[in-house]
């Protein structure tokens, strides 16, 4: 049988399963594997995800199971994207009921946002998002989900009405980098931003590996390309560590900083993660310079706004608040 869910089209043989482990043809139908399966259940900062200009300070449930679409030899989280949930141990299921349930015990949706699905490729839970973020959506909480966006447009379509954020992870802004080094393309992500921006809130993240995709003209392409949607989406750029099968040095932060700088041409935030560099997760006005957010590790002080204007010049700033 022939999986629709994501580009990777898998041709699944019976007693099978998919690229991501997560989805099996048994006696003739295809089943997901982790409907409900939670390999990873915390209470995390917004700024985690990482999300800046999305209700910032706000707590988020954040679940993840376990397979990804993707098969990266950087991977960050590699226990859970290349966990086998037949033989995974420790792991409890949760019904959408059931999440629901855990939300109403810290608050309503004023005092709690909602549900992130991260840690894992969420793609590949595609059924169990669905259920749950449309009861969660009906009771005012918000979704969110952290994905590497890998995922067909039909899927996305069916799932854009119930997801109040992304953020999108482009891994590089070259399609040998893709395939080589995560086993995917490039294009149908690129065409996910693009789709999930124009219904949604979006940030984007790329994790910068040395010599592998940091050159200065793939980080102009990937800033120009973004700009071109919308120059306010917040772009982050995260410090490699080595992880899984590779064993390249850590980002030199000389490296972090460029990139910003060449991103700033155009795009109007950008952010630094995974490295402690001052001010370079703080949130500044585009117009005036004046410091809106400041933020040292997850800690996060709205200093500088009105609303959603800048104290300083009155600029609308482009940020989701309560």
């Amino acid at each position: 049988m022939r999986c629709l869910l994501c580009p990777q089209r898998c041709r699944i043989a019976e007693g099978e399963a998919g690229f991501c482990g997560a989805r099996k043809v048994m006696q003739g139908e295809l089943y997901t594997a982790t409907y409900g399966l939670c390999a990873a259940v915390h209470w995390d900062p917004v700024e985690k995800k990482p999300l800046y200009h999305f209700h910032p300070g706000r707590p988020i449930l954040s679940l993840g199971t376990l397979g990804c679409n993707f098969s990266c030899s950087f991977c960050q989280n590699w226990s859970l994207a290349r966990g086998n949930p037949e033989t995974e141990t420790g792991c409890l299921r949760l019904s959408p009921e059931q999440v629901l349930q855990m939300l109403r015990r810290e608050g309503g949706p004023e005092e709690v946002l909602g549900v992130a699905y991260t840690y894992n490729e969420p793609t590949v839970w595609y059924e169990f998002i669905f259920d749950t973020a449309r009861l969660l959506h009906s009771h005012g909480y918000r979704n969110v989900m952290v994905t590497n966006g890998f995922i067909s447009r039909e899927a996305l379509l069916q799932l854009l009405p119930f997801i109040d954020a992304f953020n999108i992870d482009v891994k590089a802004f070259s399609d040998h980098f893709y395939r080589r080094y995560c086993r995917g393309m490039r294009r149908p992500v690129l065409k996910t931003v693009e789709l999930a921006a124009s219904r949604s809130h979006v940030e984007v993240t790329c994790l910068l590996i040395p010599t592998l995709n940091d050159d200065p003209a793939e980080i102009e392409a990937l800033s120009d390309w973004l700009a071109e949607i919308n120059p306010n989406i917040p772009l982050h750029f995260s410090r490699y560590f080595p992880r899984y099968e590779m064993n390249l040095p850590p980002t030199p932060l000389e490296t972090l900083k460029q990139a910003r700088e060449l991103a700033q041409k155009k795009m109007n935030f950008v952010y630094l993660g995974n490295v402690e560099l001052p001010g370079s997760s703080d949130t500044v006005c585009p117009s005036c310079g004046a410091l809106l957010i400041r933020r040292s590790g997850y800690r996060t002080v709205l200093a500088g706004l009105e609303g959603r204007r800048c104290r300083g010049c009155g600029s609308d700033i482009p940020i989701v608040l309560s």
